[in-house]
């Protein structure tokens, strides 16, 4: 017998939830109010979840809840009213990015199983660890990552008692997930937010290779390799879609459920994707599973191609048999939308009905006899009726203490009184005691948890010094400036730090003084080669946008610091990386608004960090993005790629703002923003908020423009920094063609 492995399906609303149970999923993720990626989806609300919870278990089907978005401060207190509602329902799990809530989860609610968002963009073992010690259950591996190296993570987890994810249909990023700013900068509209407005699916000035659309992907297939995924130990298979209407969910969970059933059966795979092909898609690929990453994922053309495919497959492409092909495909649709409409309004998402009998007299417990539509039990009180003067034990008292158990998949539609004495009181402890007792009955033994009262934090006093500058490089020619500030110093090391490493270390071990700052993104070997670095180079500190990095300098004892790209957006989140994994410090998310900023917290011994001057990466991608740019002699991807190629391009928006592609040795594919940014203001809007400030002096190509060289430019922010009149001034005149939209508009 062949291991099962757990189908998870989308539902973005309630008939999409259904779609998917009658299709055959195991699992399903669904949004609810404003906490998750997905706020483009219809969502539910809580009046929508206990039902469906009720629904989903009597069908043998998970409900998982997206709470997957970065969570601003003043949002705080409504998560955790939430929370304290969610951890008395019978959800299976809750699917998260942010570090706060992972703080606020695993102190608070721990009744909650939790699950790691793909925004967290896992793809090495230290960032599995890492998100063990955080008390996640399960993982959603990077969907960059190869059948090879899904198998070695997997098989990691597993050691760790932790089970993998994998994404398997709909839309692919071009981006890293969590890692694209583009709509945040342009808007916004974070992805990090579940607000993303897709700018790499939007049309382009031609480029080179004819292309319009440039930057857009084909969708993510894995339909073809359920075997292969299944062999490399993966526990669940994960279908995008939370935007996507009912039928088009129906038709992919029931395509991926009959394959499950091929390979259970021990038949040879099916190769045909006909029906998949019949609703939306962009095309397939299965590029990243196969290590085949490059020309052929591209299409130029972001919009439906089911009837295109299916004109094609009818033997033309013209206008009538495009046209032919669109009627065929909407009374396709229209018949499987009748089919559903007529078994889903079958499937009831109401609260199972509870009738409730109360017995008793004068110096007598009270008993109350409870039947539901699956159960019939009897609790009765410790302590004995009597009578008094006040509110005596009426329907409308009863209905109003025991008001949680409509909190629950249960609804209270009957009170029966006539056997209870009239003009009974118990103390109101007991009858807490006693709708305790029903609620764990109802809830087959998990226990009523208490509401957790909002945690205040602390004010800790500014620090008594004025802000510190660092600077961040990445070249070696630049420690000649370098040497002649009082600045602290971190170079950038490359995301490929395998090739040098030797050379790298020696460099790292001259020069002591440098603290090194590693990339968001080392898989593979090039996570094993930054180990190597951190053993033998044993830095004083480090800066890390790579949490896996972060779990093994914790774990040795290096001092570090969390980088800008770890998405930190709350007082809570840099409680988390204090008392986890012994952070002394920590850059706040440049995606954050002045507002957003406000009444964030810093905790007693640690240092707080702002970025006020850099170019803005607003991607980074594991793909080749100049194939449909400036173009590439090669189809594909290859080992040489990575470590070897150097290249730079540019895209024009139909705004006409230009974004500069650029791939360097050892580095991802990167776009960069057309301004850098440069936001002077926070340095008084928030003094004594931060303990430093930093501007990245890398010498990375965009539109901005500086009249002055390094050591100048370093001087005049030395400046700012300790209230010198006239350096904002002078700043702006020496750095011309920048923005800050980041801080206007927040997220």
């Amino acid at each position: 017998m062949r291991n099962r492995i757990e189908l998870l399906a989308p539902g973005g609303d309630i008939d999409s939830i259904k779609a998917a149970i009658l299709a055959g999923a195991n699992a399903v993720y669904c949004g609810i109010h404003k906490f998750n990626a997905r706020n483009r989806a219809t969502n539910i609300t809580f009046e929508d979840l206990n039902g469906l919870l009720r629904l989903a278990h009597s069908k043998d089907c998970q409900l998982f809840l997206t709470l997957n978005i970065l969570i601003l401060e003043s949002e705080i207190p409504d998560l955790i009213r939430l929370l304290n509602r969610l951890v008395n329902t019978s959800i299976d799990g809750v699917i998260i990015q942010d570090f706060g809530l992972f703080y606020l989860l695993s102190r608070h609610f721990k009744g909650l199983n939790i699950h790691a968002s793909t925004q967290l963009t896992t793809h090495n073992e230290g960032q599995i660890s890492f998100l063990q010690a955080l008390g996640a259950s399960r993982i959603n591996l990077s969907r960059e990552l190869s059948l090879e190296e899904i198998r070695s993570l997997s098989r990691f987890a597993h050691e760790k008692q932790m089970l993998s994810e994998v994404f398997v249909h709909g839309s692919y990023c071009i981006s890293f997930s969590g890692l694209c700013y583009m709509s945040s900068v342009h808007g916004g509209n974070s992805g990090n937010r579940g607000r993303c407005s897709q700018p790499c699916r939007d049309p382009y000035d031609v480029t080179a290779q004819g292309k319009h659309f440039a930057l857009n992907l084909k969708d993510n297939s894995a339909l073809t390799d359920i075997q292969d995924l299944a062999e490399a130990g993966v526990d669940s298979l994960k279908i995008e879609g939370r935007i996507k209407k009912y039928h088009y969910v129906y038709t992919v969970v029931e395509s991926y459920k009959n394959q499950l059933q091929r390979f259970y059966d021990g038949k040879t795979m099916s190769l045909d994707k006909d029906k998949l092909y019949r609703v939306f898609n962009r095309d397939f690929s299965n590029g990243y599973l196969k290590g085949e990453i490059g020309q052929a994922m591209f299409i130029d053309n972001p919009r439906d191609n089911s009837s295109s495919h299916l004109a094609k497959k009818n033997g033309g492409l013209g206008e009538d048999a495009i046209a032919y092909a669109e009627q065929e495909l909407y009374e396709e649709k229209g018949e499987i939308r009748a089919r559903l409409r007529d078994q889903m309004d079958r499937m009831s998402t109401d609260h199972a009905p509870l009738n409730m009998t109360a017995r008793g007299e004068e110096g007598g417990p009270l008993k109350l006899d409870i039947v539901t539509p699956e159960s019939a039990f009897s609790v009765s009180s410790k302590k004995h009726l009597e009578k008094g003067d006040g509110l005596s034990l009426d329907r409308k008292e009863l209905l109003k203490r025991f008001k949680a158990i409509n909190e629950t998949e249960y609804l209270i539609e009957a009170v029966e009184l006539k056997d209870l004495q009239p003009g009974l009181l118990l103390p109101f402890s007991e009858l807490t005691a006693i709708k305790n007792e029903i609620l764990l009955k109802l809830r087959k033994g998990q226990k009523h948890m208490i509401p957790v009262k909002f945690p205040i934090l602390k004010e800790v006093l500014p620090p008594a010094l004025p802000p510190a500058l660092s600077l961040l490089i990445s070249s070696e020619n630049d420690l000649e400036f370098c040497d002649q500030t009082s600045a602290e110093i971190y170079f950038q090391l490359p995301d490929a730090p395998s090739q040098g490493l030797d050379r790298l270390i020696d460099f790292f071990r001259k020069n002591r003084h440098i603290s090194p700052w590693f990339p968001s993104v080392l898989i593979g070997e090039e996570y094993d080669a930054a180990l190597r670095f951190l053993r033998e180079v044993n830095p004083e500190h480090l800066v890390s946008d790579n949490t896996g990095i972060a779990f093994e300098a914790h774990r040795t004892g290096i001092p570090w610091t969390a980088g800008p790209r770890l998405n930190l957006a709350n007082s809570y989140s840099l409680l988390c990386l204090q008392e986890q994994f012994s952070c002394s410090g920590a850059f706040l998310s440049n995606e954050l608004g002045k507002k957003q900023i406000r009444g964030i917290k810093r905790p007693g011994d640690f240092k707080l960090y702002y970025s006020i001057y850099h170019p803005i990466d607003v991607m980074t991608s594991r793909q080749c993005l100049f194939q449909g740019v400036s173009g590439c002699a090669k189809l594909r991807i290859d080992e040489d790629c990575l470590p070897s190629c150097h290249k730079t391009a540019t895209l024009v928006n139909r705004d006409r703002t230009s974004f500069f592609i650029e791939k360097t040795g050892s580095n991802y594919n990167r776009i960069y923003n057309e301004k850098n940014f440069m936001n002077l203001e926070i340095v008084k809007d928030y003094s004594g908020l931060f303990s430093g400030f930093l501007i990245d002096l890398r010498h990375i190509k965009t539109a901005t423009r500086l009249t002055t060289d390094p050591l100048g430019l370093i001087e005049l922010f030395e400046k700012l920094l300790k209230g010198k009149t006239g350096a904002q001034h002078e700043l702006k005149q020496m750095i011309q063609n920048t923005t800050s939209s980041q801080y206007s508009q927040g997220i």
